[in-house]
Formats: C-alpha cells, sequence, structure tokens
C-alpha cells in the first residue's frame, strides 16, 4: 500500500502545487484545532511528536509513543475524525536526548525510542543521527551520520506496524524552537551537500540490505532561509533558495522538509511548497497564538466579573516559570526585564513547556470555567478580538481559543494547496 505522503515528491515532479503542514505539538487545543481543520478540509492531518517531547522514557510530556497516539485518537473521537485520516510522525529521531552518554549507549536508546515510534504506528519517520555523542564532535562526519541512520531504519523496518513507513533524512536545521542570538546571516543549505547526502545515504543503506526502505525517503531536511528568533524573523528569499530548489531535478522521488516555517507570510509559505520545500513545520507560532488568546480571555474573565484585568493566568505562568527556569533560562539573556518580556513574549515560546504543568493547567481550568458557555458582549469581544468585528453572534471562550489557532493553520492551508 502506498503512503499517502509519497503523493507529495510525486505531484512536485509532475508540475503540481502539493504540499502539507506538519503540526509539531502535544497541546490538547493546538492538536483538537488541527484534527477539527482537517475534518473540515477532508484532508489528512499531519501530527508529529519530537524525540525529547515523546520516547520509551516519556520524554517532556510524560508520554511514551503508544500513550502518544492514545491521547490523539481520543481528540479526534471526540471531533469525529476518523483514525485512518491521521498520519503520525516522530522527528529528530535519534540520540539527541542521550547524546551525554557514550555514543553505543545513546544509538541503544535511540533504537528503543524508534522501536516504539514504529511498533505504535508512526509511518512518517525523521532520522537525526547528525550530533555526536559523548567524546565525539559537535557535529559528525556524512558517513558516520548514515550509518546511524541505517542502524535506526533497520529497527523501524523490523518493527513496522501496518503501513510501510516513509522516511526523512537530513538535518541542516534551525535549533529547534527557533534560534536563541540576533538574525544578522543564515547559511542556506548548498546544493552540493545535498547530493553529498542522498548519495552517502543511499549507498549506506544499500549496504545494509535497505533498499526498499530507501525508496521510500521521501524527503531532506534543508535550511532553505527561513528562521526566527525571539523577536526577528528571517523571511523566505525565493531567489536566494533558487540553485537548492534545483536540486531537486535530480531527485525525482524527493521533496525538501522546511523546519521553523513559524511566523512566515502565507505569500512566503506558498513560495516555499511551490519549489519543493513542500513539508512545512510549525510549532510555536501555534502555541504563540494559544497564548495570546488565553491572555486576551484572561482579561475579559475579569471584566466579565466587574473589575479591572488583573493579569492572574500570567502571573500564574511567571511563578512557574521562575520555580523552575530550566526550559527558558539558558535560551533567555539581558536584564531581568528582557527576560521578563522574553518568558511571555518571545516568538520561540519557550512558554509552551509549562502549559502541561499541574499549577497553570490549573489556572486556565480556573479561567475557563470562569468564562464557562457565557456569551461575550461584542464590544469587549472586539476590544480583544477585534478581528471579530462586532458581530452579534454569541462567541464563548473555548470557540475563541480553537479559532486562534485555526486562523495560524488557515495561513498553511493556503499555503499547501
Amino acid at each position: 500500500m502506498t503512503h499517502p505522503l509519497q503523493a507529495i515528491p510525486e505531484a512536485f515532479h509532475k508540475g503540481r502545487h502539493l504540499g502539507i503542514t506538519s503540526v509539531c505539538s502535544a497541546h490538547p487545543v493546538v492538536i483538537e484545532a488541527a484534527l477539527r481543520h482537517a475534518a473540515r478540509t477532508g484532508k489528512p492531518a499531519l501530527i508529529e511528536a519530537t524525540c525529547n517531547q515523546v520516547n520509551q522514557d516519556g520524554g517532556y510530556t510524560g508520554m511514551t509513543p503508544s500513550g502518544f497516539r492514545r491521547f490523539v485518537e481520543g481528540i479526534a473521537a471526540d471531533v469525529g475524525l476518523p483514525a485512518s485520516n491521521i498520519i503520525l510522525g516522530g522527528d529528530h529521531l535519534g540520540p539527541n536526548p542521550w547524546k551525554h552518554l557514550p555514543a553505543s549507549e545513546a544509538m541503544a536508546k535511540a533504537g528503543e525510542m524508534i522501536a516504539a515510534y514504529a511498533q505504535a504506528g508512526f509511518t512518517k519517520l525523521h532520522l537525526d543521527t547528525s550530533m555526536g555523542c559523548l567524546g565525539e564532535p559537535v557535529a559528525l562526519a556524512d558517513e558516520e551520520t548514515a550509518h546511524r541512520a541505517a542502524q535506526l531504519a533497520l529497527v523501524a523496518e523490523r518493527c513496522k506496524a501496518g503501513i510501510d513507513p516513509v522516511y526523512v533524512i537530513g538535518t541542516e536545521v534551525p535549533v529547534p524552537g527557533g534560534a536563541t542570538h540576533a538574525l544578522d546571516h543564515l547559511e542556506l543549505t548548498r546544493p552540493e551537500s545535498v547530493a553529498q547526502t542522498w548519495r552517502v545515504h543511499r549507498d549506506v543503506f544499500r549496504a545494509h540490505g535497505l533498499d526498499d526502505a530507501f525508496t521510500r525517503v521521501i524527503a531532506l531536511v534543508v535550511q532553505p532561509g527561513v528562521e526566527f528568533g525571539h523577536t526577528d524573523i528571517v523571511h523566505f528569499d525565493p531567489g536566494r533558495a533558487a540553485a537548492l530548489s534545483a536540486t531537486l531535478q535530480d531527485h525525482p522521488g524527493l521533496v525538501f522538509e522546511a523546519h521553523s516555517t513559524d511566523y512566515q507570510t502565507a505569500e512566503g509559505l506558498r513560495s516555499l511548497v511551490s519549489m519543493g520545500f513542500a513539508i512545512l513545520k510549525v510549532g510555536p507560532w501555534l502555541t504563540f497564538a494559544l497564548r495570546e488568546a488565553l491572555y486576551r480571555l484572561d482579561a475579559i474573565a475579569d471584566i466579565m466579573d466587574s473589575r479591572p484585568p488583573s493579569g492572574r493566568l500570567m502571573g500564574a505562568l511567571e511563578s512557574e516559570m521562575l520555580a523552575a527556569p530550566e526550559n527558558w533560562k539558558k535560551y533567555y539573556s539581558g536584564s531581568e526585564h528582557d527576560q521578563w518580556i522574553l518568558r511571555h513574549f518571545s516568538l520561540s515560546d519557550r512558554i509552551r513547556y509549562y502549559w502541561p504543568t499541574q499549577n497553570v493547567n490549573k489556572a486556565v481550568d480556573e479561567l475557563l470555567n470562569r468564562l464557562g458557555e457565557r456569551p461575550i458582549p461584542a464590544p469587549v469581544l472586539h476590544q480583544y478580538f477585534p478581528g471579530n468585528g462586532f458581530s452579534d453572534a454569541p462567541s464563548v471562550a473555548r470557540k475563541l481559543l480553537l479559532d486562534a489557532v485555526k486562523e495560524v493553520l488557515a495561513v498553511y492551508e493556503s499555503a499547501v494547496q
């Protein structure tokens, strides 16, 4: 059976415009919005988890791959989307969570992880083995990277459940979650690097008896010139990426996967897809939009209770981030004021790590319970959600949250179709 994602490189090489949005998030509201969006459009929902987020040890979400699948499919059942309309992917699958260990131990853990992903029915697998482990260089040579990728592919092929998985290789991507410095200059992937990565992986996979698996490598991760930092965005420049795009002519079964496409313009995203950067990964922008909506609703809840906005939710998050700074401290620098701004408003959105915590979860639940199903008066709604106009149609909190995420997804939908 042909994997549905194989239609994307086929379309590109036939001159048809087709891409897909990869939703990289574990937030239940983001997942629900993505699945409702898929139900409305009739297109598959591609939901991806990262190696740090979800793994056999639970990751920072506390979920194993099978647990993440149950989580997503439970939401799908609630919104009426068949599980067959969901494609689950694993991102940066490799030794990264254990790179502080010797390579043999880290790769053994990575093997356990990809086995768990494959057994749980994840069928889009990004093999990322480029990082050095204990005592190794920060970045490995292509040959060693390919050998380790093939090692993981052997495990995935042995453990796959149901439809044959497709693979993504290559690692020339921005730092997960965005850059941590001013974006003065951004190096695109060199065209010759595409040929080198492809050739080395093909030869190593062949040597491991993985010829069939290699026919299912549908994408190569490259840097097309998109990135975001804390406060700035590098927008896609089609002219700069033309030579990189042209290399796809030599690889008829391949497209490129673009990471950190968050905050790009609709025109930029559409240009990416038309030039073969057809798998668009988005994550922080979705939870950034969610956070904006929650802060607005927090103000509305106070107004509905006849008092000035007090920033109760922001205060709960600030307390939690200060009490457990490990998810932001090494990323945010500057004065106390600078760090305060970044904690709440950075485009890298490291605040997203705190939504699942008990105290923040409680604060969000209390906020939504305060608002309940109460319709928000049009002038109040317009103050905080001016895009809704002065509609007489009643709006309630949960719908506004979902709509905030759907607005971002709609930008991507206009780019990929």
